[in-house]
This record gives C-alpha cells, structure tokens and sequence, in this order.
C-alpha cells in the first residue's frame, strides 16, 4: 500500500485489572475518543483487557485464535471505527503448551485480522522493588510481524521485547512500529523514554507505545508515560499519567526526509566479521 499524505495515529493509556468486562468497557470508550480525535490507527496497551498476576485465571479466560470476548470486542472496535487497530495483547491457547500466548492482533478498518504477533522476550527478573516470572504463565513466540496498512508498513513488539534492538533490525525498513507495553514503575521511570527514543531513532520510523499506568487491583504500578515518537526521535505526544488517549499527526514527508539526509539504513554492513582472539 502507498502511505496516506497525512494521517492521525493514537496510544491508548489504561489501568486494567483482572475484570475483562470492565477493561473491555474502558477501552472500548478510549478507541472512540481517539477515533472522534481523527486517529486512523489506535494502539492499545498490552493485557488491555486482563491483567492479573494469577495464572489460573489467565488460563482460564484465555481465547481460541479467532473466537472468544476479547478478539470479537476488538474487532467490532476496527469495523465501528473504520480505523487499524493494534489490540494489545490478548491471551491466546496454544495447541501444545498448557500456558497461552501473550498475543497482538492487528485488525484493519474492516474488523479482519490482518496479523497476530505472540511476544517473544519474557519479563524474568529480579528487581530490587520486586520480581516477576512471565514465562510460569506465558508461552514465548517465535516470529516477528509486519503488516501492510494504508498508513505504511506496521512492525509490531511487546514491552519487554524493546530492550532487544536486534528484533527491529528483523522489521528494518518500516514506517511505523506498535509496542503495546506494562513497564514497571522502576524500569519505567530509568529505562522507558530512552528506549522508546532510541528504537525510533535507530529504526527512522515512528514508534507508537500504549503503556498500563497505576496502581493496579493486585498491587501492581505500572509507568504509563505513553509516547509517540517520530522518526528524529521527537516526542510528538505523551501521556505520563492516567487512562487515556495520545494522539499525534504522522506526516511521511519528515520521515522520507530523515532518512535521505541520514541514510543509516542503507549504510548497514550486515556481513562483518566476528572479532579476533
């Protein structure tokens, strides 16, 4: 697809918790609003619609591909809006593996599925706050995602997968990148803006990220600080604190602009050697 002149893209800002109809209530509200602001794309914040850390219920309440709440909310979203839709991250079954997937299906403006991402990198840490085991309730991915949309090519990544350059480098070339995201308040506040930036400028595209915020139902605080950045690193919009929407004005122009007069892109020398003893 050609890339629209200009066109309006949003990040949605949530406190989600373990209740999927009131999270699915809230983003449904939020998806409008950005809509009546003239967004085109809505990027949604991972586990949207839950987020808990009880790992029966997120078994529990996980979808088959296709069926099921959550995907159906989202895609009626895209089809009532008539806008791309990057829907967070949905807890999807997996044929071969007791835990689901922490996956983001992408929707176009006729509420089709037009791709599905399962985050790669899992949040196993240990931090001097607190500590967290993603993988004890989440099946890893595999394969990166691009998507053709009318307002470019989309890449796609999840939270913790923004602190692996080397996954964008799979995506190099695009026009946008989604990161739905739940930093923690420690990495937040030290790591966030800077990576966000930093993929933006690396990759010279404009990086969208819909983060959670708050305090949570279980404890839990979460960043928010939701960011839209072009391809020069500015931070077009922001959001740091509270449920809501960011929205930004994309004009391809500055982009196709930065990386005739930076071509870094085309400068990369993937074959170099390893180095010597």
């Amino acid at each position: 697809m050609t890339p629209v002149a200009r066109a309006r893209v949003a990040a949605v800002q949530m406190t989600s918790g373990p209740a999927v109809e009131a999270n699915l209530q809230l983003a449904a509200d939020l998806v409008a609003r950005a809509a009546e602001a003239g967004a085109r794309l809505v990027v949604l914040p991972e586990n949207f619609a839950l987020m808990t850390p009880d790992e029966e219920i997120r078994r529990r309440l996980a979808e088959d591909e296709g069926s099921g709440p959550i995907q159906e909310a989202a895609s009626f979203w895209a089809r009532r809006h008539r806008l791309w839709l990057v829907a967070g991250t949905i807890p999807l079954r997996t044929p071969d593996d007791p835990r689901p997937q922490s996956v983001t299906v992408v929707y176009g403006p006729d509420g089709t599925a037009c791709g599905r991402y399962a985050k790669i990198h899992l949040f196993d840490v240990d931090l001097a706050e607190e500590s967290h085991r993603e993988s004890r309730s989440i099946a890893p991915g595999e394969r990166p995602l691009v998507v053709a949309t009318d307002l470019g090519r989309l890449g796609v990544a999840v939270c913790y997968d923004l602190r692996f350059p080397e996954l964008f480098r799979l995506a190099a070339g695009v026009e946008l990148f989604a990161l739905p995201a739940a930093f923690t308040v420690p990495t937040g506040e030290a790591h966030w803006e800077i990576l966000v930036r930093a993929r933006a400028i690396e990759n010279q595209c404009l990086f969208i990220a819909a983060a959670q915020v708050g305090l949570h139902p279980h404890g839990r605080r979460t960043w928010g600080h939701s960011l839209i950045v072009d391809a020069w690193g500015r931070i077009l919009a922001e959001r740091p604190e509270g449920a809501g929407t960011v929205v930004a004005e994309v004009d391809p122009e500055v982009q196709a602009e930065v990386r005739r007069r930076l071509p870094a892109l085309a400068h990369r020398r993937l074959r170099v050697l390893p180095p010597g003893e």
